[in-house]
């Protein structure tokens, strides 16, 4: 099991999944759950604030395998929302849902799930501390905020200099505050995490600098790594 945590942006989705391709391992990105949830939440008019109500709409979010066992297609209610959940509406309602101690149990619990007994990559913000403090391999992904702003930017089709790119900026710094300072299951690198910066990075450069780090610690690791 491989834990690799990071800010938004930071590259942990193509990371992660290029990694696990790499090693032969599942991908899953945690944050879909909380995306997903989100975009329930929005549709349904439900406070992001409401504990209750939004642990009550969790069992109507899934998350499925892909391609090569990837878990990337999200399904509310029979309903692919894969794409529906990137957009600036769930973005700037995630942190919100996110830090609700409600959703946070319940949500723990379908990850673990998903994990199962291994053999997988998985990113998020608390990966590392929370959902599986007795990973393999932690690593902690980041870049400098105008990076990875930039990043989603380009991703979604948007100049990063416009008025939408520098929106995208203010969320993301909007964004990390809250994920850091929630009394919850703060978004922090893990104690005995590695940390890996991404400024400048190509993708493939950034994976080679992950693979760095989790080859050796694989193969030291009972049965000896992966694949």
């Amino acid at each position: 099991m491989i834990a690799l945590d990071g800010p938004g942006s930071s590259g942990k989705s193509s990371v992660g999944a290029a990694v696990a391709a790499a090693l032969g391992l599942r991908f899953f990105d945690s944050g879909l759950l909380y995306r997903a949830l989100s975009w329930t939440a929005i549709a349904r008019g439900v406070d992001p604030a409401d504990g209750a109500a939004l642990a009550a709409l969790a069992p109507s979010v899934a998350v499925e395998a892909g391609v090569g066992g990837r878990l990337e297609r999200v399904v509310v209610e029979g309903r692919d929302v894969s794409a529906a959940i990137r957009t600036p509406e769930v973005d700037r309602v995630v942190s919100a849902v996110a830090r609700v101690p409600q959703v946070r149990a319940a949500l723990l619990v379908r990850q673990r799930a998903l994990v199962g007994r291994g053999g997988i990559v998985v990113a998020g913000r608390d990966i590392g501390t929370v959902v599986l403090p007795d990973a393999d391999v932690k690593i902690w992904l980041d870049a400098s905020t105008e990076v990875r702003a930039a990043r989603r930017a380009e991703e979604r089709g948007i100049d990063p200099g416009s008025v939408a790119g520098r929106t995208i900026l203010a969320d993301l710094l909007r964004r990390d505050g809250a994920d850091g300072g929630r009394a919850i299951a703060p978004a922090r690198p893990a104690d005995d995490a590695v940390h890996v910066r991404t400024d400048g990075n190509t993708l493939e450069q950034t994976v080679a600098a992950v693979l760095a780090v989790v080859m050796p610690r694989l193969a030291a690791a009972p049965g000896g790594g992966a694949g």
